[in-house]
């Protein structure tokens, strides 16, 4: 999953910090969202959409990659 998160902040003039306060969760929260190491609740994901007052789609977008089962190990 691919996100704007860096962008959308990049707009408003915001750090990871200041988002994450808007949105209750930690800065390092957001970081792992950006760094596409850690994916969102849909909660978490309809916040973050809500507070720059965009669609979840225009900040959340799936790859292809996302569509390939894993194997378990």
């Amino acid at each position: 999953m691919t996100n704007t998160i860096r962008v959308e902040r990049a707009r408003n003039k915001m750090t990871q910090a200041d988002l994450a306060d808007k949105v209750f969760v930690s800065r390092q929260t957001i970081h792992a969202i950006e760094a596409g190491k850690f994916v969102p609740s849909t909660v978490l994901s309809l916040r973050i959409a809500r507070y720059f007052s965009v669609e979840v789609e225009d900040i959340f977008e799936l790859e292809e990659t996302d569509f390939i089962k894993k194997k378990r190990k």
